[in-house]
């Protein structure tokens, strides 16, 4: 499928999500029409699956009667089928398509001239139909995975409208304005894992519009694709495959599934979320991108406090923590394996250093760990300086320090960096620092900085090759870095001052001498002039 295609599609799906704008916040709107999105690809999805089981015997599935014996048992068998293979079942009557076509009722195809009163009610039905998507999967290996899943999906919400009816009418709309697009899952199903994306790519999408007018509120769930590349690049640099990938504050698992685009398999991808809604959508991101639910792991709770993969060691891991987030830093924690060896734990006030330290320990001997950090990271003293020593000279597993331009996340306008560790480094004899964050090596569009094509092949190409380059890349011997009191500020390394243009005294005072002798001529001739008419000369 086209590139066209994938634009039309955004287009479509954003402009649907803009018939609820008027109607509530971006955060909250966000939530129900990712949700119908979702629900119609389960919808699209089951139908295909079922009406492949159901060819050798010509039957379609929502053709199928379950009040008949032989419509019970077809459906019997193939729900067993789909809770194995898809890890959830649909009856034919709970299909999105459907669902859609009563919601609509006797009302002509142009949703803008939608009559109330040909409407049929729906919003009683179609909540079973969300709850029932969940109880499908009770008892099998996929029910952690649909647990409450619908969660924020309350269609009795006063936010969409103040009456039943008025609320059905707008549901109505969405579902029906949905309807009309056609996902081609069914050409995907026969493509290649880069179109099977596409879908995906719109999904991702709509989470970075929605990101982008939600404020402070975006950093909560997702990280601009930029800098995921660059994490997803970092990470899987010398590798094909990679056997697991974790990300301990996952979000909307935009930056797990980034890191699967850069190799041609990944065995299993892990995550911990703490916000319950943004958990929600990262488990929706899973399945809609096609990774089985046997493939992923999603849990949700605080990391620091409450770890949900304390045994698990990860080939790949990366994080875009919340900035100088508060926690406990309980004294407790000094005998957890996590933190014990360090002899101190970040401050309650900036948790930086103890994202750092949890991702340390889950990272395997053979792999590497990139994750965003404040830039004061670098250089705050106190427990953090005592931190960032024991990681290069008790262990040195620092590999690079990369710093990105100020303005590039949603939400906050501070310059961060890039930390990359290795437990078994290839270069331990020096840490390589980039300074990407000049106005070289960005676009400002609109109010955000934004990172090009060229700037993040340069940084991956930099990285890769640890090639210093003037004004931009530095590698620094471990020496240097201790005589800087373990103060990793990249100013420090990479010499990004522009001097000034050398000033030549004796060809200036040549130019001032060449233009005493011009104005004196200059007065003469006109002195010349006034003497011919008589006047007084003005000097």
């Amino acid at each position: 499928m086209s590139e066209d295609f994938k634009k039309v599609l955004e287009q479509q799906l954003w402009n649907i999500a803009n018939t609820l704008r008027g109607k509530m916040n971006a955060d909250e709107f966000r939530d129900y029409i990712l949700g119908f999105i979702f629900y119609k690809y389960l919808s699209e999805k089951m139908d295909l699956f079922a009406n492949e089981i159901l060819k050798q015997d010509n039957i379609k599935f929502r053709d199928i009667t379950p009040k008949t014996k032989d419509g019970a048992e077809f459906i019997e068998a193939i729900k067993e089928e789909a809770l194995d293979k898809l890890g959830y079942f649909l009856k034919p009557e709970e299909l999105f398509a459907e669902v859609a076509k009563r919601g609509q009722g006797d009302n002509e195809d142009d949703v803008d001239k939608f009559d109330a009163s040909k409407t049929n009610f729906i919003l009683e039905d179609l909540q079973k139909i969300l709850i029932n998507i969940q109880l499908s999967t009770m008892g099998t290996d996929s029910e952690e995975d649909f647990d409450n899943l619908f969660e924020d999906m309350d269609l009795n919400s006063s936010k969409l409208g103040k009456t039943p009816e008025a609320r059905n009418v707008i549901i109505s709309k969405v579902l029906t304005h949905l309807d009309k697009i056609d996902f081609k899952l069914e050409e995907n199903d026969h493509s290649s894992q880069q179109e099977n994306d596409i879908l995906g790519d719109a999904y991702e999408y709509l989470i970075g519009q929605f990101a982008s007018g939600a404020g402070k509120k975006a950093g909560e769930f997702y990280t601009p694709q930029e800098v995921s590349k660059i994490l997803a690049k970092i990470v899987t640099t010398g590798k094909k495959k990679l056997k697991s990938v974790y990300d301990p504050t996952c979000g909307s698992g935009s930056l797990l599934l980034r890191v699967a685009r850069e190799v041609q398999d990944v065995g299993n991808f892990y995550g911990q979320e703490m916000n319950r809604t943004t958990y929600n959508l990262a488990r929706m991101n899973m399945i809609l991108h096609g990774v089985h639910y046997r493939s992923f792991d999603i849990k949700q709770d605080d990391t620091l406090e409450h770890p949900q993969h304390i045994d698990q060691q990860f080939e790949a891991i990366v994080a875009n923590p919340p900035f100088s987030a508060q926690w406990s830093a309980n004294p407790l924690f000094t005998s957890d394996d996590r933190f014990s060896q360090y002899g101190r734990l970040a401050p309650g006030s900036k948790a930086d250093f103890a994202f750092v330290q949890h991702m340390i320990y889950h990272l395997a001997d053979n792999g590497t760990m990139a994750l965003v950090l404040p830039h004061g990271a670098l250089f705050r003293g106190g427990a953090e300086q005592h931190i960032r020593r024991y990681l290069i000279e008790n262990k040195n597993f620092l590999d690079a320090v990369i710093g990105l331009p100020a303005n590039i996340f949603y939400g906050t306008s501070i310059p961060t960096c890039i930390l990359v560790f290795k437990k078994c480094r290839e270069n331990p004899e020096d840490i390589l620092f980039i300074d990407a964050s000049g106005s070289d090596h960005y676009e400002k569009v609109k109010t955000q900085n934004v990172l090009r094509t060229k700037d993040i092949d340069l940084i991956i190409e930099t990285y890769r090759s640890r090639t210093e380059i003037a004004k931009f890349s530095k590698k620094a011997s471990l020496e240097e870095i201790a005589k800087n009191d373990y103060n990793l500020n990249i100013p420090r390394y990479v010499d990004t001052f522009e001097a000034e243009e050398s000033i030549d005294i004796d060809a200036i005072a040549n130019e001032l001498k060449a233009l005493e002798n011009d104005i004196k001529s200059t007065d003469a001739t006109i002195a010349q002039f006034c003497k011919e008419l008589n006047i007084s000369t003005p000097f």
